[in-house]
């Protein structure tokens, strides 16, 4: 049981490694926020292995709480990109991120 674990927590170690790079290499606002998400997948998966191993339940909820956290602020991000979207339609101009880049 224990390799099966330590097995899983390097492949989540991977994950957020991955993850760290496409934040630093993301050439557009959308694509560090993905990255944002996958920090905060990943962490849930963290606290759930480590809750499994230390058998310490609250950790569940904290992960919970990370997920909801994760969740919410992909919804913000949407809906700001998508209302900048629709007004720069309505103004007859394409709308910019943060970096530039037309939404």
């Amino acid at each position: 049981m224990i390799g099966s674990e330590l097995l899983l927590a390097l492949l989540l170690l991977v994950n957020l490694g991955a993850a760290l790079v496409r934040a630093a290499q993301g050439p557009t606002a959308a694509d560090r926020m993905l990255a944002a998400l996958l920090f905060g997948s990943t962490g849930v998966g963290i606290l759930v292995l480590l809750a499994v191993i230390q058998q310490t339940p609250a950790l569940i909820d904290v992960a919970l709480t990370l997920a909801l956290l994760a969740a919410i602020s992909g919804i913000a991000f949407a809906q700001r990109a998508w209302s900048q979207a629709v007004l720069g339609r309505r103004r007859g101009t394409a709308s910019k991120t943060e970096d530039g880049d037309a939404a």
